[in-house]
């Protein structure tokens, strides 16, 4: 789960990471009575979208950036309602970009340096990482690319925690000394907090800025959620913004499956993650496309297995359907009594591939051959594949 940088701004403030004051407003006028709330001085206008690249980006109806300054809020109001209710598209939302429903308003802030912070989980140590370079405000992948060495990694031990070295590590390869290094350590210690309390699994900050003054904030943030720990907090539950998720994944996520639509015209539903990368692995080598993964799960139920072929209906590119499920916990007679009552239930009219394997996958073949739907079945995953690819061709 993500959250708007407005929200980010809200646990920052909870947890004591300095960042300069911003309100979210939903109208034109609210952004302008925002600004006059702040106060003088510099202000700027964000779209609060979740995607990255919004300075850069470029609204349908032809208006430019989704980041602007001004130290006038007539000015601030106007730019708002150029935002407000159309579509922004960046490098990161693609040609369909993303509609904007609110804004915020912040207090401009003077940049004598641009730096790069972010707390992210390891995979491959299975340790949080701090991620920190002094190549801010602009990609970190680019900078990743292109100049690595800028990348600073320090690993925290799960059960030692941070510790003051380590910061003193990351404020040094920061160039960060006096006053400055000691505004950072507490940043750092106050991030790693609300990193493990709030159950994260990614907290970006691009820029982190070094004011004149010798101030050190987090100008822009991004976060990322695990989604197994959120039942443990509501309060973060409830900044949920479903209109920026696709629809699609959003009634997955109300029936406990786990779906990512992609482009492709053959659709795939399977149970584990890996058994579903390598249905799409093995539909791309035989030449299909796979217009999504679908996972789900190890225990799903008839009622889930509808609702997972309605919503791979709902894509109109999709032309096939593929099943691959290996029955452990899962018992194929119950799927395929699912997939059964699907098919009949929403008069499917392109070609239906399954392939059972594991308990009672006898009880569950015979199930679909009684039927009277037009289901295609399979021995194994190679001739489930090449069989779906052919019907989709033919």
């Amino acid at each position: 789960m993500n959250i708007h940088e407005y929200q980010a701004k809200e646990l920052f403030e909870k947890f004591g990471v300095p960042s300069p004051k911003g309100i979210v407003a939903s109208t034109a006028e609210e952004a302008g009575a925002a600004a006059k709330e702040i106060g003088g001085g510099d202000l700027v206008v964000k779209a609060q979208v979740h995607a990255g690249g919004r300075g850069k980006g470029t609204f349908k109806n032809g208006f430019q950036g989704g980041v602007h300054l001004s130290d006038s809020p007539e000015k601030i109001q106007e730019l708002a309602g150029q935002m407000l209710g159309q579509v922004l598209v960046t490098h990161q939302t693609g040609e369909a970009g993303r509609l904007v429903n609110k804004v915020m308003v912040a207090e401009g802030v003077e940049i004598e340096r641009e730096l790069y912070l972010a707390i992210l989980l390891d995979r491959e140590t299975s340790r949080p990482v701090i991620v920190a370079s002094t190549e801010g405000g602009m990609d970190i992948e680019e900078v990743a690319e292109k100049t690595p060495e800028k990348l600073v990694r320090q690993f925290v031990h799960p059960l030692a925690g941070l510790q003051p070295y380590e910061v003193r590590k990351l404020a040094a390869a920061l160039k960060l000394s006096g006053d400055q290094a000691k505004q950072f350590s507490k940043l750092v210690k106050n991030l790693f907090k609300l990193f493990l309390e709030c159950d994260c699994d990614m907290v970006e900050i691009n820029p982190l800025v070094v004011t004149p003054a010798g101030d050190v904030l987090a100008l822009d943030a991004k976060f990322g959620f695990d989604d197994n720990a959120l039942y443990r907090h509501p309060d973060i539950v409830a900044m949920r913004d479903t209109t920026e998720e696709d629809p699609r994944e959003v009634e997955a996520s109300e029936f406990d499956l786990n779906y990512i639509g992609l482009d492709g015209n053959i659709a795939c539903l399977v149970n584990g993650a890996g058994l579903a990368m390598a249905t799409m692995d093995i539909i791309k080598h035989f030449g299909g496309d796979p217009a999504n993964f679908l996972d789900v799960g190890g225990g799903a139920t008839k009622e889930q297995v509808s609702a997972a072929f309605k919503i791979i209906l709902s894509d109109p590119k999709v032309e096939g359907i593929l099943v691959n499920i290996f029955g452990g916990i899962m018992q194929c007679d119950i799927i395929a009594e699912g997939i059964l009552a699907a098919a009949a239930e929403l008069e499917l009219k392109i070609p239906l591939v399954v392939r059972l394997e594991g308990t009672n996958v006898a009880l569950g073949k015979e199930l679909i051959a009684n039927s009277d739907l037009a289901v295609i079945a399979a021995d194994n995953l190679n001739d489930a594949a090449e069989k779906i690819v052919a019907a989709v061709k033919g």
